[in-house]
């Protein structure tokens, strides 16, 4: 097979995507028409999913720069091709450890617009000089400017459990967005990206103009890529992919749909998308790898994950909840769903339209097992390098049928649980339980339960089907007993593989698995 072709892996510049040659999935039908009205846009979208990029894009079309689009959806659909003043603010690689470090950047870019267009020694705030900078530009072109500010939250991210910092990055933040009404008639079009909404800390609250089309119908597709995009686009790319793996063409597109695919952004919408971070690396090195997740989990989430009470359990089998409980940030140390959802965790998989009530689970296996894997080190002993080895040998372990070894590495997991088991520290073994056997679910149908009357766990191998009951300071012979007198092993009866039952005694002691009583069927 010849040279694969040019993949913007980690391309953010559409200029330079477009002139070295790179590959586009030609979203340009979809620019045009958000760019067709002055409205003043925002979306939401996890990281490396197409931002950076699509800010760019709309960059390279108001510089009227056509020769960019030659070939795409938007070069029959555009006649003018006019050329406006554009004020581009990226926000996304910064450290800001405190306000000057965001009024450093701010000014940096003041600086750079006031080269081009002027300034005045009058205007000293940021927001000051943001507002003379948009009316000079108008003035000397006689074009109305347009403004892009990628990942406009970043600051606020970095400082989201730090309430006074927060504070000063909300009043510098909400007086310069702010400028974007102010300065409305100044202003063709506005488009500012982020991962959150915040709708709570009053950033916003000047932009009460602002169309989020983040749950809109119309832009679902607007960064990502489609199935349908997938099998049009990179026919070559998914035939060498195949080839190496040893799949069919279909099957080869059913994995990678299996591991990137699933992302729906508004309710009802039969067309999934996959990160394309994760798709073109996996086009790419021939590897279905956990590229997305291995690009680092934000420090955010991570601190704010620590400090939650949050029953992490509920992310395994989907959680149900309103809209506006998931869709816009609010500061509750005890409620991450929202963070969760926005950064890309979770996704929109049901909607019931007679309630109202939105269904929420982990987008693809990419984002299930790297979420539960880096768990891991925040509830054992376990180290994250470690996870993956005792993963493996739990699955090597119940497909030879040897009970006794995958007991015994369980206590490795159990070992780290605090000294006191309380009513806190109870649901902290009852996750280890839940994120063990959710991780043999890459290798093995594992099942977890939480629902009473149904037993805690199943997994099936090629030879074995094991059901698994643990007691909390029980006993294990009373958890056998359990699963004989509801009938646990009744669905599996005539499946031909040979049934083990195992009930488990957890020990409020001693924090660990006391006694357990493995019985073949």
């Amino acid at each position: 097979m010849g040279q694969m072709r040019k993949l913007p892996i980690g391309i953010q510049t559409f200029e330079k995507l477009r002139e070295d040659g790179y590959l586009y999935i030609d979203k340009t039908a979809m620019i045009y028409r958000i760019a067709s009205t002055s409205s003043p846009y925002f979306l939401s979208r996890p990281r490396r999913f197409g931002k950076s990029l699509l800010i760019s894009t709309f960059e390279s079309y108001f510089q009227g720069r056509k020769e960019l689009f030659e070939g795409l959806a938007i070069e029959k659909l555009e006649i003018e091709w006019e050329k406006y003043p554009v004020l581009h603010l990226d926000l996304n690689a910064e450290n800001y450890k405190d306000a000057e470090a965001l009024n450093l950047i701010l000014n940096r870019y003041l600086n750079l617009w006031e080269a081009e267009w002027g300034k005045s020694e009058q205007e000293i705030s940021p927001a000051d000089r943001f507002t003379g900078v948009i009316r000079r530009a108008y003035e000397a072109t006689g074009k109305q400017v347009v403004v892009l500010v990628d990942e406009y939250d970043k600051p606020l991210l970095q400082a989201l459990l730090n309430e006074a910092l927060l504070d000063e990055y909300r009043h510098i933040l909400k007086a310069f967005y702010g400028v974007l009404k102010s300065a409305d008639r100044y202003l063709r079009f506005v488009f500012l990206t982020g991962v959150t909404k915040f709708a709570q800390v009053s950033v916003f609250s000047d932009l009460n103009q602002l169309n989020d089309i983040s749950m809109d119908y119309d832009y679902n597709a607007l960064c990502g890529i489609t199935k349908e995009e997938l099998t049009s686009n990179f026919v070559p790319e998914i035939t060498k992919l195949s080839n190496f793996l040893e799949l069919t063409f279909d099957e080869t597109v059913d994995r990678l749909e299996k591991q990137y695919d699933g992302y729906h952004f508004c309710e009802n919408t039969a067309v999934g998308l996959f990160n394309p971070f994760s798709l073109l690396n996996a086009l790419q090195k021939l590897k279905l790898g956990n590229y997305w997740f291995q690009t680092g989990t934000p420090t955010y989430l991570v601190d704010s994950l620590k400090q939650s009470d949050y029953d992490l359990r509920l992310l395994i089998s989907g959680i149900e909840t309103t809209g506006s409980a998931f869709s816009e940030y609010r500061a509750e140390v005890n409620n991450p769903l929202p963070m969760i959802y926005q950064s890309g965790y979770l996704t929109i998989k049901q909607y019931d339209k007679e309630v109202e009530l939105y269904t929420l689970k982990f987008p693809n296996d990419e984002v299930r097992y790297g979420f539960l894997n880096f768990l891991v080190p925040y509830y054992t002993k376990v180290t994250d390098d470690e996870t993956g080895f005792h993963i493996a040998k739990f699955v090597r372990e119940l497909r030879s049928g040897d009970v006794d070894a995958f007991m015994e590495r369980l206590k490795v997991f159990f070992a780290g649980i605090p000294y006191e088991l309380n009513d806190s520290t109870e649901r902290h073994y009852q996750t280890i339980f839940y994120i063990v056997f959710a991780l043999m679910g890459q290798f093995v149908e594992a099942e977890v339960r939480s629902a009473r009357g149904r037993t805690d766990a199943v997994v099936k191998t090629k030879e074995h089907i094991f059901v698994f009951e643990f007691k909390l300071n029980g006993s294990a012979e009373e958890a056998l007993k359990q699963i004989d007198e509801k009938d646990y092993l009744l669905p599996y009866t005539l499946d031909g593989r040979h049934l083990v039952k195992v009930g488990v005694d957890f020990s409020k002691e001693t924090r660990n698995i006391k006694h357990y009583i493995a019985a073949g069927e």
